[in-house]
């Protein structure tokens, strides 16, 4: 498996030209043994960091939310003004812990399952993830 020939197909079937940028996130975000949660600046930080390379917060911007739209990536809105993004995109379960701000995965088997009593009529339920906060007080 040719990791640089997957990442431009991904590229590509996001509808974004894999350029050598594109590609350095592409290396950070899928060439992992361990799924990560990141915001958009984490990620940032991340590649500049690890490539000492600065690549401009928009088109890191950009390339996240067209890999959320092509199901690569899955986005975990925690409030109206903060939203990460994990790697792992299957469904399940989070712990969010307001003091560090930082996502932990919580496996589906912790917890029991969930039992939704209303329904929206014409609508289906795609998918339920409970995100757990953790408070900050008390540690």
């Amino acid at each position: 498996m040719n990791l640089n020939t997957d990442f431009v197909d991904k590229l590509r079937n996001s509808g974004l030209r894999p350029t050598k940028q594109r590609l350095k996130i592409c290396e950070i975000l899928f060439d992992n043994d361990k799924t990560f949660h990141f915001s958009v600046k984490d990620l940032s930080k991340i590649i500049s960091q690890k490539l000492g390379e600065k690549i401009s917060l928009a088109t890191v911007y950009n390339t996240v939310h067209a890999f959320e739209k092509k199901g690569y990536l899955k986005e975990i809105s925690i409030n109206s003004n903060q939203t990460y993004f994990d790697t792992n995109t299957s469904s399940h379960h989070h712990f969010f812990d307001e003091k560090e701000k930082k996502l932990i995965d919580l496996k589906n088997e912790d917890v029991d399952p969930i039992n939704i009593k209303k329904t929206i009529p014409g609508k289906k339920i795609k998918s339920i993830e409970v995100l757990v906060k953790l408070d900050p007080d008390n540690y």
